[in-house]
């Protein structure tokens, strides 16, 4: 995709980033677990990873969550932030996309829209999701192709 057609579907490209095999919509949960992979990012890198603003805000309230639980310690925490604040997935908004969202959490019977988030912009750039959470796995799966980090 070009930059005028990213440009009209809200994608916002990193400086630097390239265009790549093909396109993924990745969510909190999977960029949490590449973050936080000792490879990180690198079973991805011929793909264009591109997501909701609502990524980043997500998964460093995870982050933050299981630090605060003890789950994770201070310097993982923080290292898992930086490689997700580095990574090169795109943000994407595209004018559609909170419909769309809204629209689909009503048809899939969820009470909220974040997932649906997800779900709708790989549904509006026609390409997978890629999740850790098998319950979303599962819901999207129904609408689109929806990949678990293993699958790489």
């Amino acid at each position: 995709m070009d930059r005028r057609a990213d440009a009209q579907l809200g994608v916002d490209r990193p400086p630097g980033a390239g265009r790549a095999l093909s396109r993924i919509v990745i969510d909190a949960s999977a960029a949490l677990f590449a973050s936080s992979a000792p490879e990180g990012f690198s079973a991805l890198s011929t793909y264009d990873l591109v997501a909701p603003p609502l990524l980043w805000s997500e998964a460093t309230a995870a982050l933050r969550q299981r630090a605060f639980r003890n789950e994770v310690s201070p310097d993982l925490a923080e290292k898992t932030l930086s490689t997700l604040l580095e990574s090169r997935i795109e943000r994407a908004i595209p004018s559609e996309l909170y419909r769309e969202a809204y629209s689909l959490a009503a048809s899939l019977g969820w009470a909220k829209s974040y997932d649906a988030e997800y779900v709708a912009l790989a549904r509006l750039l026609d390409c997978p999701l890629l999740t850790a959470d098998a319950r979303l796995r599962r819901g999207a799966a129904r609408l689109i192709k929806a990949m678990a980090p293993e699958d790489f």
